[in-house]
């Protein structure tokens, strides 16, 4: 689907943080392997005395292991300061905005796309966001940032569902059996609580491209909605988990890292990628323009991409992480890696679509979102 550099070395070059396999060598292990904190050490490419002595991140709340950040702050003597925001919206809105200088900002692919259209990003500076190597092709070179001239992809998803496969059995594969469900999961589904996302799923099920925007296709989008409302128990992005995981929900339209806790908890728990396909999204690691601790956030972006560093992190978020060389290298959760609908194949990375800015035909989602919800 997308392509760009192979996770390995370069040769000629300094080799990379954990750079200890290759990606024609490396074979998964049986457990993760576990990397000792007294291990790291910070690359020849990193100038110490480019550093600033702070390093200012806006960031999704609990999306970082604070273990990672404390190993960034011991290895570089910079303090970290984290501020959070809950929606892409208002993380632009604050950067528009301007008073506070951040220094790093995570932003969802469509929303890099607003930002750098604001110019209110940095390029990277490949000479020091090396270990970019790490990461899987697939997951680089979006249509929001060709070339990842501005961002770095940090953890990533999609958007399909999960259900419970001791209430409904196996071999559920399609949109249909969300919008028509079975008689035990009637009254007991979960629709995203974000508009996009749900209106996309009444779309693909319909045969449209997901950022569709044609009055009748979204007309009919609309009708799939209104008739699948009665079976849905609530629309939420918050809780989507733990619903299915008490019970009360038997069918979830949610992220994967969500159907990944659900299964933590209730193992009968089966993530979808539907046949007709699904959105894409990932967040990334920006650095912020005119940030007053560019360099160090430039080091910041590359240690996060460090193979032991990103299998950390994942560990903690919970969601598929990008980085090709941990997951090679044995760092990864076996039963996440070996789960097809989470870390896919190329024939699944063919059936998923990213989401794009509609710049002013946004007003017709919230028309039909309005809609949807008074009715």
């Amino acid at each position: 689907m997308v392509s760009f550099l192979l996770a390995c070395s370069r040769a000629g070059q300094e080799t990379t943080p954990g750079a200890t396999a290759t990606a024609t060598s490396a074979k998964p292990v049986e457990a993760p392997t576990v990397v000792s904190s007294a291990r790291l050490q910070l690359p020849d490419y990193i100038d110490r005395s480019s550093l600033g002595k702070e390093l200012f991140v806006f960031n999704w709340g609990d999306y970082i292991d604070p273990e990672v950040v404390a190993d960034f702050e011991r290895l570089t003597g910079v303090k970290v300061t984290i501020d959070t925001y809950e929606t892409n919206e208002q993380a632009i809105a604050k950067l528009q905005q301007g008073g506070i200088s951040y220094d790093v900002v995570v932003p969802t692919d469509y929303a890099v796309q607003i930002l750098i259209g604001l110019g209110l990003l940095e390029p990277l500076d490949r000479s020091v966001v090396r270990a970019i190597e790490h990461l899987d092709p697939n997951n680089l070179n979006g249509p929001y940032d060709p070339g990842n001239q501005y961002s770095v992809p940090y953890f990533w998803g999609t958007s399909g569902y999960a259900y419970d496969t001791a209430v409904l059995g196996e071999g559920l594969e399609s949109w249909g059996s969300l919008f028509n469900p079975p008689e035990a999961a009637r009254g007991k589904v979960v629709m995203h609580g974000y508009y996009r996302e749900t209106i996309a799923a009444a779309l693909l099920w319909l045969g449209y491209p997901l950022n569709e925007t044609s009055d009748e296709a979204l007309a009919r989008a609309l009708e799939v909605l209104k008739a699948q409302k009665p079976y849905v128990l609530t629309y939420t992005s918050e809780n989507n988990a733990q619903l299915l995981v008490a019970g009360e929900a038997v069918m979830a339209h949610c992220w994967t890292g969500q159907a990944i806790l659900a299964k933590r908890e209730r193992p009968t728990i089966r993530y979808v990628i539907p046949k007709e396909g699904c959105a894409v999204w990932q967040d990334n690691l920006c650095v912020v323009k005119n940030a007053p601790n560019r360099y160090t956030a430039m080091v910041f972006i590359d240690f996060l991409c460090w193979p032991e560093i990103a299998a950390r992190n994942a560990a903690y978020v919970g969601y598929a992480s990008p980085n090709r060389s941990a997951r090679e290298q044995g760092l990864l959760d076996p039963d996440l890696v070996n789960d097809p609908a989470i870390y896919l194949d190329e024939e699944t990375w063919k059936r998923l679509q990213w989401f794009r800015d509609l710049g002013p035909d946004y007003v017709k989602y919230d028309r039909i979102w309005t809609e949807l919800r008074a009715g």
